[in-house]
């Protein structure tokens, strides 16, 4: 992947370059067999070094990128196991690394740190359609829309309260 130098030389601040820095970490340690942490500190000193593969973060998304990092690591068994009981007729062998991993992301941050579900499927398939196969977003936004509308399911809203 190449990436003109001009594109990545302008900080970026949102929250959707903080998840795709994130994923790009998560993928480079679950395909390399490095740690987490080594993965982390390579992008960051690639991005920071100015590396054209890297967009240059602002501090607020580089340490939203900090916090979806940190949760994972703390978190990911877990979201792995409930990635296993979502999606049906795949194994994690069989799945595209590059899906799994954005769904990885995505099921973190909206199971665990609570985030919203809408953005955070938009910036799952967003980031499945820019890495992954051909059909790499419809199977995401998929996976992730039922385990949306599972979630939902599970937690009735108290009574006098507006849904998320």
């Amino acid at each position: 992947m190449t990436r003109r130098r001009e594109k990545a030389v302008q900080p970026v601040g949102h929250r959707r370059a903080a998840r795709e820095f994130a994923f790009r970490v998560i993928f480079e340690a679950s395909q390399s067999d490095v740690t987490l942490a080594l993965a982390r500190s390579r992008a960051e000193g690639l991005m920071r070094g100015g590396d054209d593969t890297h967009a240059i973060l602002s501090e607020g998304a580089l340490a939203f990128a900090g916090e979806l990092l940190d949760a994972f690591q703390a978190h990911g068994n877990e979201v792995d196991d409930l990635l296993r009981r979502t999606i049906r007729g795949w194994s994690f062998e069989t799945l595209a690394q590059t899906d799994l991993n954005v769904m990885r992301l995505a099921v973190l941050e909206m199971v665990w740190l609570d985030t919203p579900h809408p953005p955070v499927i938009e910036s799952a398939v967003r980031t499945a359609r820019k890495y992954g196969g051909d059909d790499s977003g419809k199977f995401v936004n998929g996976v992730l829309a039922g385990l949306s509308r599972s979630a939902e399911r599970q937690s009735p809203v108290p009574s006098g309260e507006a849904p998320l």
